[in-house]
């Protein structure tokens, strides 16, 4: 049978290490972590996700900042809230959540926010210490990943790691995470993309396969060998008229087919999801940190 890896207590171990240290900070008479958290419009997934992190961050004694500004906001004025955060020596992690209105262009957001204070780790120049394999701010669901792979023995030296799907959020950062030569990764990593004639050349090869392709049960049991750990990425809603609210959420994979053959398996909700909001707090602690040893 199949280990079925529990995001949900995997991320309270990880907020329960975070409640400690900030603790710790407190008591020596430090600064907590702050965290400022800019949201334009009213998607009501960004305004769910938003609003648990502003409950994980009283939870753990983070200080928080939350934005709220309507669709019609400017770009200017998204620009000069942000620069006001850069500046500000109390907010030590910047989000705008994403996506943002159209008329908003999201790189020069990203570009915008200091490095220093990158915590989603989204701008080019903590991608490119990602890549040099130097310590930054990794992206909170590619990290979030290796830490269930990590704290869940999955072996990971020399295992083929197959990624479906190439986004600047999840599937580049975590091929160049897997590969980097390191007790936590020294993976052998394919990327595979909708340029393949047939992905599932791929991911039948797959030791551990990561889907985030953003297609709802794409993955089906002829898509994968036996003893495969999959790792789903996927939040896709479909209709259910069975539901209450008329929908479920469903992963990237097919769980119930795939299961019988894995060795182990997220499952979709209660996998990777908690897993991101984890990793935040915890960029957000690493950056007061590394600013107080500069």
């Amino acid at each position: 049978m199949a280990l079925v890896i529990d995001g949900k207590a995997i991320a309270a171990e990880v907020r329960n290490e975070i409640k400690i240290k900030v603790s710790e900070r407190i008591a020596a008479g430090k600064r907590t972590p702050g965290l400022a958290i800019l949201l334009v419009g009213d998607d009501p997934a960004s305004q769910s996700y938003v609003g648990g992190k502003g409950k994980a961050c009283a939870e753990l004694g983070v200080y928080s900042v939350i934005e709220r500004r309507p669709e019609n906001t400017s770009e200017e004025e998204v620009l000069s809230i942000i620069n006001e955060w850069n500046r500000t020596p109390e907010i030590d992690g910047i989000l705008v959540q994403l996506p943002l209105p159209k008329h908003i262009d999201e790189n020069k957001v990203i570009l915008s926010i200091s490095p220093d204070k990158d915590v989603d780790g989204f701008h080019p120049q903590s991608f490119g210490r990602l890549v040099i394999g130097i310590p930054g701010f990794v992206p909170c669901t590619p990290a979030g990943i290796v830490e269930l792979l990590v704290r869940s023995q999955i072996p990971l030296k020399g295992k083929h790691v197959v990624v479906l799907g190439r986004s600047n959020i999840v599937g580049k950062p975590i091929a160049n995470l897997l590969y980097q030569k390191n007790p936590r990764a020294n993976a052998v990593v394919t990327i595979c993309h909708t340029a393949a004639p047939d992905f599932r050349v791929y991911t039948r090869q797959a030791d551990i396969l990561i889907a985030a392709a953003g297609v709802p049960l794409l993955i089906k049991a002829d898509d994968v060998k036996e003893g495969v750990t999959v790792i789903d990425v996927g939040i896709n809603r479909v209709d259910d008229p069975s539901a209450s609210k008329g929908y479920k959420i469903v992963g990237d994979v097919d769980y119930e087919s795939v299961f019988p053959k894995a060795y182990a398996i997220t499952p979709v909700p209660g996998g990777v999801g908690p897993m991101t909001i984890a990793m935040l707090l915890n960029n957000t602690l690493k950056s007061i940190e590394m600013s107080e040893n500069q």
